[in-house]
């Protein structure tokens, strides 16, 4: 039993590292303080916008020109509603602010919406040639296609020993990759490719894939089965020729489908983490960033000039204000509960899942007691902190809060949103605990399937 617990500990903490190495260094980072490079200051009532300037913005190469946001003048923009949506506190709360990597929730709500949360993304591999039975070589191409964000090196692995299982061995093609191919979150096409057709190898394997594929068996299957697969042949495909970029021929058949992870747990693994890579390849599926915008107008019922997206995962200059952040907030719950879904089904829950809210409201009863999406930003807009989700108090009462700060000292920012969530919680009798039962963050991206084609279409020679 240690012996298990360790080595989910393990893959935990590598799967903490691939997901880090996905997320840009200015989001949701944790800077050492500094004194501020000027006052923190907080208003204390409640800001009129400006009105929208009469010129347009264009953002994005299929969006019309919609009226720009106005910037930020405070430093501070909140909103605490009931459920029921009482206002419990409002603060700059039509103001415009860079909501950082709370954009994330938008992208999910937008997913969830257009895919549903039981969508697997789909990595299909393909040949062009033909299949010779007795030495367990294509003739031809290997050719591989999908926009999976979560796809690894144990997907690589599986795909290998399905492979194995049609009799397939040795390619004496090339390996062809789709333009927007991604492993191991990696943003270059040509590089996840190399990385792909290593994986394939066992004699070309990185020890790390090796690593991964097992404690991946040693996750799904336990023990006992996890050992039986150290005794069983290694998957390995050995790719011949080089790796290119390119489209599916039009006479390519189909040889093996990879699906992911339900995409619920894909977003859990990307929300926790923040990771930005996933955000923007996800984004890519809908369009990319004037895509969501474009739901958050025509969906949400956002109006043009409430809203500016530069990014699906909230890198650079993007603008929202509180009170539109809580109407996309109270429309993705909607969403949720629609498929029997809560928050925390794809949202950290503070202090209890690992990511970004591992560190925050741990003490007491304030552990779990929160459920949000964090944004940081170190340098765009003079420094940029973000927190927006729910908060729940021993009083019942479930509060849903956007807080959004800018131009200003980020660690100074993150305390004085945990002082505002205590006090809010406190004159409702303290915090209490959402009721969430957490889940290994590596189990979600590990229930993947694996399908084969029909292997009748092996029994004579492929066309």
């Amino acid at each position: 039993m240690f012996r298990s617990q360790v080595r989910q500990l393990f893959l935990a903490a590598g799967l903490l590292l691939s997901l880090t190495a996905g997320a840009s260094a200015q989001d949701d980072y944790t800077p050492a303080p500094q004194p501020s490079a000027t006052p923190f200051v907080v208003s204390t009532w409640p800001a009129t916008p400006p009105a929208a300037p009469s010129s347009t913005d264009i953002t994005g190469d299929d969006v019309a020109a919609l009226p720009q946001p106005t910037p930020a003048f405070y430093t501070q923009g909140v909103l605490v509603e009931t459920l029921d949506g009482k206002v419990v506190m409002e603060q700059a709360a039509n103001q415009q602010y860079n909501p950082a990597s709370v954009v994330k929730l938008a992208t999910a709500f937008d997913a969830l919406q257009t895919f549903g949360p039981n969508y697997r993304f789909s990595t299909v591999v393909w040949t062009n040639g033909t299949f010779d039975q007795t030495t367990g070589t294509i003739t031809g191409d290997l050719i591989i296609s999908g926009r999976d964000p979560s796809f690894h090196y144990e997907h690589a692995v599986a795909i290998a020993r399905e492979l194995n299982r049609l009799g397939i061995r040795t390619v004496t093609g090339d390996l062809i990759v789709p333009p927007k191919f991604t492993m191991n979150f990696n943003w270059s096409a040509v590089r996840s490719g190399e990385i792909f057709y290593d994986t394939l190898d066992a004699t070309r394997r990185p020890a790390a894939a090796t690593r991964a594929w097992l404690d991946e068996q040693l996750l799904t299957q336990g023990n006992t089965a996890a050992a039986a697969v150290t005794t069983q042949p290694t998957p390995s495909v050995a790719v011949m020729g080089a790796v290119y970029v390119a489209s599916v021929p039009a006479k390519a058949r189909v040889l093996v489908t990879h699906r992911s992870s339900k995409l619920v747990d894909v977003l859990k693994v990307l929300l926790c983490y923040s990771n930005n890579f996933m955000a923007e390849r996800l984004g890519d599926n809908l369009g990319g960033a004037s895509g969501v915008q474009h739901f958050l107008i025509s969906k949400v019922g956002l109006a043009p000039g409430e809203v500016r997206l530069a990014s699906t995962s909230g890198l650079g200059i993007n603008r929202l204000s509180p009170r539109s952040m809580m109407k996309i907030y109270r429309a993705l719950l909607k969403e949720l509960a629609k498929h029997n879904l809560s928050a925390s089904d794809i949202m950290p829950v503070a202090g209890v899942d690992p990511g970004t809210l591992q560190k925050r409201y741990t003490f007491g009863y304030s552990r779990g007691s929160v459920i949000g999406k964090t944004g940081t930003l170190g340098r765009s807009d003079g420094g940029v902190s973000a927190l927006a989700g729910q908060m729940r108090t021993q009083s019942g009462e479930t509060l849903l809060f956007v807080i959004f700060n800018q131009r200003g000292n980020v660690v100074r920012f993150r305390e004085a949103q945990d002082r505002l969530v205590a006090e809010m919680q406190f004159t409702r009798g303290g915090p209490a605990p959402f009721a969430y039962a957490p889940q290994t963050l590596a189990m979600r991206l590990s229930d993947t399937e694996v399908e084969q084609a029909d292997g009748s279409e092996f029994e004579q020679p492929l066309k």
